[in-house]
């Protein structure tokens, strides 16, 4: 029997030439993330077309972060220096000298990672008798393990408490601050540090530092790190996390969320809205994005050409720090930067007010 076949430009009138494809989140996609969490992320797909970069530090997320951290960012034999660990050294006199003489102190690592940005602080400290004990923060239970490992092979006398925390929705629990013996709190001062450019990596880096004022007493000091600049004058080239690590969360995504890689591309760029640099995954075709685990049944339709934030990073022009840090009832008390003015270091307590 004779076939009729049309050609590309014989299309009938009413046949669509449009692909629409469907995603099903992987078994791992389900066994990493809680109800909770993949509930956060349906919500975020839906309201602003984001996975949040927090959630990209689970699962395997915590090795390619790990890997990322040891091969690009800590000092090696061809590479002396870590912004971050040059910035803690350059301020140690500074934080030392403001510790309450005599008195120890307990350092609360909040997105702890593997723990080296701290290693050396500690050391120092340590030496003078002033830790009291040291206690990791991560909304990853896996670079925890990794802090875990790392902190007691360095430091096997210091008390060593860790726990998941997403600081972006919670403060941190006052248990943590108990005394094992008599199970009231501990007043010991403490330095809570949020470290690299975590700060800018946040979806909302304000609800963040008021989780921390509201985590701390008067006699406590918020530490953090970030980039300094203007994000619109960007020029383009990508470089760093924006690269290295921007690469690895990309093929992590695709493959969690279940989007072939001929369907998507990966697209960075300058967004005015939020003021930062993102990195986007960009669709080639209508997409259905099917949650259909843990009682939950959601579809999420996604059109061709939409794009889906994965990693954000806004570097701070000062005016902005001190605008966002009086919000949120803190008071910055001290900063430097580094001697490439790229990174500062920022000092806060609770404002007196």
């Amino acid at each position: 029997m004779a076939q009729n076949f049309y050609s590309n430009s014989q299309l009938p009138s009413d046949m669509s030439t449009a692909i629409s494809c469907t995603a099903k989140p992987s078994s791992e996609f389900y066994s990493i993330f809680s109800e909770e969490e993949v509930l956060g992320i349906i919500h975020a797909l839906e309201i602003r077309r984001e996975i949040p970069l927090k959630y990209s530090y689970k699962g395997r997320g915590a090795k390619i972060w790990d890997d990322f951290y040891l091969k690009y960012i800590i000092p090696k034999w061809y590479r002396t220096s870590s912004r971050e660990i040059d910035l803690l050294k350059n301020n140690f006199k500074y934080l030392n000298r403001n510790i309450a003489s005599g008195k120890k102190i307990n350092i609360i690592d909040v997105g702890a990672g593997n723990s080296y940005p701290v290693k050396n602080f500690v050391h120092q400290l340590n030496k003078l008798g002033k830790v009291n004990k040291y206690i990791a923060l991560d909304i990853s239970e896996e670079l925890l393990h990794l802090s875990r490992n790392n902190f007691r092979k360095w430091f096997p006398l210091i008390e060593y408490i860790s726990s998941t925390i997403d600081i972006e929705n919670s403060c941190i629990p006052k248990i943590l601050f108990q005394n094992q013996a008599s199970l009231e709190i501990d007043d010991t001062a403490k330095i809570f540090f949020h470290l690299g450019v975590t700060i800018g990596n946040h979806q909302n880096r304000d609800e963040v530092l008021k989780n921390f004022r509201d985590s701390m007493g008067k006699n406590d000091f918020l530490v953090f790190t970030n980039e300094i600049g203007s994000n619109s004058t960007w020029d383009g080239i990508v470089r760093g996390g924006c690269k290295y690590h921007v690469e690895e969360i990309y093929g992590w995504v695709k493959n969690n969320i279940g989007i072939k890689s001929e369907d998507c591309e990966l697209v960075r760029k300058y967004d005015l809205k939020t003021d930062s640099i993102i990195a986007n995954l960009k669709l080639r075709h209508d997409y259905t994005i099917n949650f259909s685990r843990m009682g939950i049944d959601n579809k999420i339709e996604i059109s061709e050409g939409e794009e889906i934030t994965i990693w954000r990073h806004h570097k701070y022009e000062m005016p902005k720090l001190l605008q966002e840090i009086e919000r949120s009832g803190l008071q910055l008390i001290h900063y430097s930067t580094d001697k490439y003015k790229s990174h500062i270091m920022v000092i806060c307590k609770v404002a007196s007010n």
